[in-house]
């Protein structure tokens, strides 16, 4: 079960490169990407997953364009040499590693067709590990990283080429590998209901960008946080020394209004980002909380498939349509820039007035 990888002193187990160190079931490796023009005419994203446990290899491209949403969504069997990511129509290349990689997609049939470069604005920024545990059984334990760029290229939607270029098409990365719940639910005795509290607002501004994330219990206390803030070139990000943040959500949804994050440095310096929708984009379009097309489920040896809605969705809040990134035009003090505000908010969360698993915020948050 050599791989070229191999050759590489790369190894962490006695094992293969090939061989993952966790035999769990759940454990993945991710690539996402984002890319966006400032007014919100052009929305894309990509994701591919590796589970060598299960055998399977995903991947997905969506478009959001003049109101509707088209994706093109692929599976198939995990290739044992990890150099090889491409399944079906869709392809990532890592032509610099940390700095240039490139997405290919050739999907007419599904209406999306690309050639896009992202190329790195920052270094990467190192997220806190995630790790939880229910009952005695871990459920997420993983790594991830961020990071921002510009897009060059084009994108290609019913036959229609848009041009990409990095003066006007930005967008975020990341990258995570561990162990988190993807593929078909395994058998035993039920867990807890679900309850799950997420908030990602990676920003770009000409001259530096931010981060921010956190991870909510049900009762508003936080098993994960973290805030950042990112020069544009070589600098490492700078951690903040504490993050707050204030949330408006639209009456009886489950979506932002407005947000702002206050990133608090070690310097003394507090830095107040406001960003305020004006696109969301389904994160069902590359298989997130998809019905059947969920991640790490097994499809068959290849399998694609093609969909496509109109936006916004009638029904915010179906589950399949709870997890959003909602593209922002975004202030921090007299700078003017552009993000994402990522949220999934499933269940109970006391601070937002929501209790059950669906039901519509009746609280700011």
């Amino acid at each position: 079960m050599l791989t070229p990888f191999d050759d590489y002193p790369l190894h962490q187990t006695s094992q293969p490169m090939a061989i993952p160190a966790s035999g769990d079931p759940n454990h993945y490796d991710r690539f996402f990407f984002n890319g966006y023009d400032v007014d919100g005419s052009l929305y894309f994203a990509v994701a591919m997953g590796l589970y060598p446990n299960r055998q399977v290899i995903d991947a997905a491209f969506s478009v959001v364009r003049g109101g509707e949403q088209v994706s093109v969504l692929a599976s198939g069997r995990c290739p044992q040499d990890r150099t090889r990511t491409v399944v079906g129509p869709v392809e990532v290349r890592i032509l610099e590693p940390m700095r240039v990689l490139q997405v290919l997609v050739h999907a007419p049939e599904q209406g999306v067709e690309a050639d896009v470069v992202f190329r790195a604005r920052t270094g990467p920024v190192q997220e806190p590990p995630f790790f939880v545990r229910s009952g005695t059984r871990t459920v997420m334990d993983y790594t991830r990283l961020t990071q921002f760029g510009s897009w060059e290229g084009w994108v290609a939607v019913d036959g229609e080429r848009i041009e990409v270029s990095p003066a006007e098409v930005r967008g975020s990365r990341d990258r995570s590998w561990g162990v988190r719940m993807v593929g078909e639910r395994g058998q035993g005795a039920p867990g807890p209901s679900p309850q799950f509290y997420w908030l990602w607002a990676p920003v770009s501004f000409d001259d530096l960008c931010t981060h921010f994330d956190v991870n909510e219990h049900g009762d508003g206390s936080r098993w994960h946080q973290s805030g950042f803030v990112v020069p544009v070139g070589e600098d490492a990000p700078v951690p903040a020394r504490s993050v707050d943040y204030r949330i408006q959500w639209r009456p009886g949804t489950r979506r932002a209004e407005w947000f702002e994050v206050d990133l608090a440095m070690a310097d003394g310096a507090l830095h107040t980002v406001r960003l305020d929708p004006i696109v969301e984009f389904q994160m069902l379009g590359i298989g997130y909380l998809h019905p059947q097309w969920g991640h790490g489920c097994w499809k068959g040896e290849l399998a694609v498939t093609g969909e496509r809605w109109a936006l916004p969705v009638a029904d915010v809040l179906a589950p399949q349509h709870l997890h959003v990134q909602a593209l922002c035009r975004a202030r921090l003090g007299d700078r003017v820039g552009v993000g994402v505000l990522e949220q999934l908010v499933l269940g109970p969360h006391q601070p937002s007035g929501m209790s059950g698993l669906f039901d519509g915020a009746t609280r700011p948050g």
